[in-house]
């Protein structure tokens, strides 16, 4: 099968990432958390994200998602989202289900909420006929693949506290966004005011895990036996933990290590760094590609992370989808959604425009 651009859940597994997982694998260790591996790993979420982060590991994004709304919410409330959102179109109800509470969409250009969005959903506080809002839930980078700056998210959360509400933030590709706006994972989240977070590395070279990471300690109530109850608790968690020390350390020997000294004298970039400036850059590169061709097909969003969007007839994305796997987005609008890889290359993105060439 080509490489080809539907997702970036597609993508192989780091070298890296297989390494740690193979360190792992020696002797006997405690199970559900109780490990080494897993007490180093807590240790860098701190150093990432800040002292009070407190980190839940679990099987998979939806599995993240659900249980900081459940941590969040009951089942009388609600959580405000982007239609576009990944908890609103792609976990089939899962938070509905498993949490019992609402989901208030917004309908929205960019994938982006604003404060003007959001205050159309913020209303029938105290009556009881009517769920009630209880948090704001973004996805960094959104759905679309655009990028909420600083001072949005900061306006955000400012107005969820304002209403004694949670903000959340679906972070699956937070790290493609993090390379994208030049800052650490602690300056787009916790000093932003962002309570709590779904933090993913699947999608940037891991094999599987994701984590729940409670930024505002008032939310970490009795999580390790909602997360039980939900089938998120892993028994060899050591090596959900291997992996994602493997993906914020550095890739020198010694791991642990964030800013670790390379050989030469510079900084060691870490893995999800490495990962998501490589395919940020692959994106960007299959949209330069793209410009000359204007005059037949669209890119609907900006281009700011690993994905690009575009809209061309459908005779000719239907007759790509031949050769090469990708995603329609929207069917109806002839608009197609193609994903770049860490591991993505420059060939790649060649023969798949010259694929496209053939066919325009």
């Amino acid at each position: 099968m080509k490489r080809g651009f539907g997702s970036d859940n597609h993508s192989g597994i780091s070298p890296e990432i297989l390494k740690a997982i193979a360190d792992a694998n020696v002797d006997h260790a405690l199970a559900y958390g109780d490990d080494e591996w897993c007490a180093r790993t807590e240790a860098l979420f701190r150093e990432h994200f800040g002292p009070q982060a407190k980190v839940y590991f679990v099987f998979n994004g939806t599995g993240a998602n659900v249980l900081n709304i459940d941590a969040m919410c009951r089942s009388h409330e609600a959580v405000v989202c982007a239609e576009t959102a990944h908890i609103n179109v792609d976990e089939c109800g899962a938070p509905q289900r498993v949490v019992g509470c609402r989901l208030l969409t917004v309908d929205t250009p960019d994938g982006k909420l604003t404060p003007d969005l959001v205050k159309t959903r913020l209303h029938g506080f105290g009556f009881e006929h009517h769920s009630q809002p209880r948090a704001i839930s973004i996805t960094q980078s959104t759905e679309l693949g655009t990028l909420y700056t600083l001072d949005e998210v900061r306006a955000l959360a400012d107005l969820a506290h304002s209403y004694n509400m949670y903000l959340h933030m679906d972070g699956a590709r937070l790290a493609n966004a993090a390379v994208a706006l030049g800052c650490s994972f602690k300056e787009m989240t916790t000093d932003l005011g962002v309570d709590c977070l779904s933090f993913g590395g699947t999608k940037n070279g891991m094999l599987m895990g994701e984590s729940v990471v409670i930024l505002n300690p008032a939310l970490d109530v009795d999580l390790k036996y909602r997360r039980k109850q939900m089938t998120q608790l892993c028994s060899k968690m050591r090596f959900v933990a291997a992996q994602f020390e493997a993906y914020l350390s550095c890739s020198s020997p010694k791991l642990g290590e964030v800013a670790a000294q390379s050989a030469d004298g510079g900084v060691c970039q870490p893995l999800w760094r490495r990962n998501a400036e490589h395919s940020n850059r692959m994106a960007q590169l299959l949209a330069s590609y793209l410009e000359p061709l204007s005059s037949h097909l669209k890119i609907m969003y900006p281009v700011q992370v690993n994905s690009v969007f575009v809209q061309l007839p459908s005779d000719v994305w239907h007759a790509l989808q031949k050769e090469y796997f990708f995603y329609d987005w929207d069917e109806s609008a002839n608009i197609v959604r193609w994903m770049c890889s860490f591991d993505t290359t420059e060939s790649d993105i060649q023969g798949f425009v010259s694929s496209l060439k053939k066919l325009l």
